[in-house]
């Protein structure tokens, strides 16, 4: 074949530029292991000098700005007092380079940065876990962290109020349900008002945004779903299934404080969706009632309380400050806890 042979969409063109593009993704792949490497062992030689074994040194601050002045003038603004901070940080929070490695290889250190912002050690763990299981990209990572996803997760709430895990062969409801539910990308103001029908609108336009927000497995089945049964018609507001649950996960949309009327009808909604259109091969379905305020009582005298299928959480229509977001967490985990003060 010859030069004036090879059109722009001939395969032996197309072949060649699909080696380069995998080869390029490689080259930046491993130019970004080989960073993060290179930045955790400045962070450690940095640690190792200024430390000498101790937690802390008195004269910490002007090592670092020294070694910037002379090391910016070298290398550039990667290695300014500010980006020293940040990988002396990365490695006194993973110290152990070979499992963060191996483990996270398609984390950027863009990534491992945000993670920085989270202050406790298991939700660094969790969320460079996470991000990398589920292949978030640097901005739903950045979210996640803003949004404190790993504080408002039931799972973690369970373990920091030292409640036994069930031991159950499912997986667990509790590890996929967060409380509460940050729903900014609704574009609705803190004092906007709107009904349910709004709300569920509101939900379905922007549901590629609120599936994120669930988390791991969700997938929209249906909306408005009809259920014909003893002669009435009833119609649930949004229907997901969960692929690591094995379940359905129905939602009820309400815009006020939680009742027991709305917990009793989620759980006639649960048992009918079990006994109607559940199959053989699915789990128990799960019932999520998403609230605008949750309620202590009721969780703990209604059937909620010790419920394995009925749960509830406040959902914010707004982006809440980082202080009203870690006030709101603690009062779900006071919610939580009246929902659970029973079992053994």
């Amino acid at each position: 074949m010859t030069t004036n042979n090879i059109t722009a969409n001939s395969s032996v063109l197309n072949d060649i530029r699909t080696i380069i593009e995998h080869g390029r993704q490689q080259a930046y792949a491993a130019a970004g292991q080989a960073a993060i490497v290179t930045y955790w062992n400045v962070g450690r030689r940095i640690v190792e000098e200024e430390q000498q074994g101790k937690e802390r040194a008195q004269y910490g601050k002007k090592l670092i700005a020294n070694l910037a002045n002379t090391l910016t003038l070298e290398y550039g603004t990667g290695y300014s007092k500010r980006a020293l901070e940040q990988y002396r940080r990365f490695y006194l929070c993973f110290k152990d380079l070979q499992i963060t490695n191996a483990c996270v290889r398609n984390l950027t250190w863009t990534h491992f940065r945000i993670i920085l912002r989270e202050t406790s050690p298991e939700g660094r763990l969790w969320y460079m876990k996470e991000a990398s299981e589920q292949m978030w990209s640097t901005r739903t990572l950045d979210r996640n962290v803003s949004t404190q996803y790993y504080g408002r997760m039931l799972a973690s709430q369970r373990e920091s109020l030292a409640l036994p895990k069930p031991v159950i062969e499912q997986a667990d409801p509790l590890e996929y349900i967060k409380n509460p539910v940050v729903a900014e990308f609704l574009g609705f103001r803190k004092d906007t008002k709107y009904d349910e029908t709004q709300l569920e609108q509101a939900l379905i336009d922007n549901l590629q945004q609120f599936i994120m927000e669930l988390g791991r497995g969700f997938a929209f089945v249906d909306r408005q779903k009809h259920i014909f049964a003893g002669g009435d018609d009833y119609y649930i507001d949004l229907v997901f299934y969960n692929i690591h649950l094995h379940a359905y996960v129905l939602f009820d949309l309400k815009t006020h404080k939680l009742s027991h009327q709305d917990v009793g009808q989620m759980d006639m909604y649960v048992r009918m969706y079990d006994d109607l259109v559940k199959g053989a091969e699915d789990n128990p379905t799960i019932g999520i009632l998403l609230c605008s305020e949750t309620n202590e009582d009721i969780a703990k005298y209604s059937i909620l309380n010790r419920s394995n299928q009925l749960f509830a959480a406040k959902y914010m229509a707004y982006m809440p400050t980082e202080e009203e977001l870690r006030r709101e967490i603690e009062r779900q985990k006071r919610f939580f806890l009246e929902q659970h003060d029973k079992e053994e």
